[in-house]
Formats: C-alpha cells, structure tokens, sequence
C-alpha cells in the first residue's frame, strides 16, 4: 500500500471514530511515548537488559504500528505529502551515502 494510501485511511479513521486530530504537540508526546514502548522492547528482546515477564507478550509489530499511525496523523495534520517526502529523502541520502556505508571499515568487521 502506499504511503498516500495509508495517510488516507488513517485520516478516514480519524474522521469516523476518533473524532478530531489530537493537537500536534499532544501528538508529539503520543508519538515520544510510542517509540519508548518500541524501544523498551528492543532494549528486552534484543538488548542485554533481561524481558520482564510482563513485556514477554508485547508485539513489535504493534508497537511500530503505533509509532506509523502517529507519524501519519502528524503528516495529515501538517498537510505534510509523506511520500513525495520520503522519495526525496531517498534520493538524497542514496546521493550523499553512495559509498559511504560501502567504505566504512566499523560496517565490514565482523
């Protein structure tokens, strides 16, 4: 689906069941939030800190989608084209990092 498909359905969501956008600065203390439970997992799951028993049912899937969702309602609100945007930033970081990564001795170690 892309990215304009999916600003769309969260605006038609919005629309029919959550009534108005939340402000963008409550959005941007929603989306902080959203990303800290996605790290909390990482950090558990992934890291070295130990799964407490309560964080071992999470789903990173949802909590990513969580963090999508806020993204989008933000780009909505900022009548932000997230896609146009997205392809641009594409371009210019494969421009700027062409070989960059490709050079990057720490990327090559094993």
């Amino acid at each position: 689906m892309s990215i304009q498909k999916l600003q769309k359905q969260v605006d038609n969501w919005i629309q029919e069941h959550g009534v108005r956008y939340f402000n963008e600065l409550t959005n941007m203390a929603i989306l902080s939030e959203e990303v800290g439970e996605v790290a909390r997992i990482i950090a558990r799951r992934y890291g070295e800190q130990s799964e407490k028993e309560s964080d071992a049912t999470k789903d990173l899937g949802e909590e990513l989608s969580d963090v999508l969702f806020v993204v989008l309602c933000l780009a909505n609100q900022t009548n932000t084209d997230l896609e146009k945007a997205f392809n641009k930033k594409m371009e210019i970081k494969t421009k700027r990092d062409k070989t960059r990564h490709l050079n990057n001795s720490k990327l090559n170690e094993k």
